[in-house]
């Protein structure tokens, strides 16, 4: 969501004069677009700040701004730590900012708008870092409240665009040539139940399919409370849909879960697992997995362990919890030992590596439509992709593919990526 919001800003100051640079010394303004998941991004923003204050230092006109998550939760701490700042936007009102921009610029003074809640307009430039794929909010903010989480506070209450605007853009996109979408949301499961017209997820789904020039659908995230059967045979039977679907699992202890405030038990998030598996077969599914929760205890953490073993997730973001300001589990009292933490989640990490090893062996020698995405990153002569599982490909290619769907052979595989060669059919 913070990648489309930056492009979003990005396409607003391009509107009014303003280009990227990669070059910070040539910059006339640079903005940092926070996040805010865990308390370590605040030690990053301020230590990026540290480093653009000599920028300003040595050219006074340079205006700096910040906004996001972090700005929107607390906008007092960055003109405490960094009183340099020119402008301190939240997240309800970043498609202000070319206005906000004009104001520092007429008036040499900083400005400061954070909202407590707003509606995002529709209709506003973006900026795309790709030709090929998009990203699409369909709802904004959450409801959930888990225990950990900060984002209903810093992103707000759900708000579920309408389906017209979503298509619409979506419409816009392929004229450009976009042949992928990812439609994002905190939860994208619970898209529609705040707008006025009986919609859902998977209706959505279905109209998006419907659409001329997009082949491939994505989304992302999923909560396993709302994954209802209805979208899960809509995913099997629509063939834009990619067959991926990321599913935080966050913990295998039911003790730990209901402290978290997830809303499942690791039974009903099991059973969910194979009724997905058996409607689509060649699905990947991905998953959130936190270790050292306050009050994990050993059997909690072998809980998880079991779970991890017994789903055999294609991939997983593994954490170490951290503790932030503002949420329910920022108070409890049992946290666990950062050494502990740790352990556990090299632990983690370890099975975790072997057995997406496992699941990307067993697809060596099979034939995937891969959407090439660029130059590969560890060797600039070679190329790489995304098949519909989401499993990154490696292969020989000429740049003159990127953006284009082709066949590939898988060759060999790793823990991180496949690699093959291209099928002329």
């Amino acid at each position: 969501m913070n990648e489309y919001d930056s492009e979003m800003l990005a396409g607003l100051l391009q509107k009014e004069g303003y280009h990227l640079t990669n070059d910070q010394r040539k910059a006339d303004l640079i903005l940092l677009n926070t996040c805010y998941v865990r308390e370590k991004v605040k030690h990053k923003v301020f230590s990026e700040l540290g480093q653009l204050k000599k920028l300003k230092n040595s050219n006074p006109s340079l205006i700096l701004g910040v906004g996001g998550c972090l700005v929107q939760r607390d906008p007092s701490l960055i003109l405490k730590r960094a009183p340099y700042v020119d402008i301190i936007w939240g997240t309800h009102n970043l498609h202000r900012i070319a206005h906000l921009v004009k104001l520092v610029e007429k008036n040499h003074s900083r400005v400061i708008e954070v909202k407590e809640d707003g509606e995002i307009p529709e209709g506003i430039s973006i900026k795309r870092n790709k030709k090929f794929s998009a990203y699409i909010p369909i709802v904004r903010g959450c409801n959930n409240f888990c225990a950990y989480c900060n984002v209903p506070y810093v992103r707000g209450r759900e708000k579920s665009r309408a389906p017209q605007f979503i298509l619409k853009e979506i419409e816009d996109l392929t004229k450009q040539g976009f042949i992928e979408v990812t439609l994002l949301g905190q939860n994208v499961n619970s898209y529609g139940r705040d707008l006025p017209e009986k919609v859902d997820f998977a209706d959505l789904l279905s109209q998006v399919q419907l659409i001329e020039g997009i082949s491939r659908i994505r989304f992302t995230t999923s909560h396993p409370k709302d994954l209802s059967d209805k979208l899960i045979q809509r995913m099997s039977e629509l063939d834009k849909v990619c067959e991926h679907l990321h599913l935080p699992l966050q913990a295998g202890s039911n003790r730990i879960l209901k402290k978290m405030g997830r809303g499942y038990t690791k039974q009903m998030y099991e059973n969910l697992v194979f009724r997905v598996r058996e409607a689509i077969p060649d699905i990947s599914i991905t998953t959130d997995i936190i270790v050292g929760f306050p009050g994990e205890e050993e059997k909690d953490f072998e809980d998880t362990l079991d779970m991890v073993k017994r789903i055999g997730f294609d991939g997983a973001f593994t954490f170490a919890y951290s503790p932030l300001p503002g949420t329910k589990a920022y108070e409890f009292s049992n946290q666990v030992p950062d050494e502990v933490k740790s352990k556990r989640l090299r632990q983690l990490i370890d099975i975790q590596m072997r057995i997406t090893e496992q699941k990307n062996q067993s697809l060596v020698g099979k034939k995937f439509e891969v959407l090439v995405e660029g130059v590969s990153v560890k060797d600039p002569e070679e190329l790489q992709g995304r098949t519909r599982q989401n499993k990154i490909v490696v292969f020989k290619g000429k740049k003159d593919l990127i953006g284009k769907l082709i066949n590939v052979k898988v060759l060999t595989a790793g823990c991180w990526a496949l690699r093959g060669e291209r099928i002329i059919c």
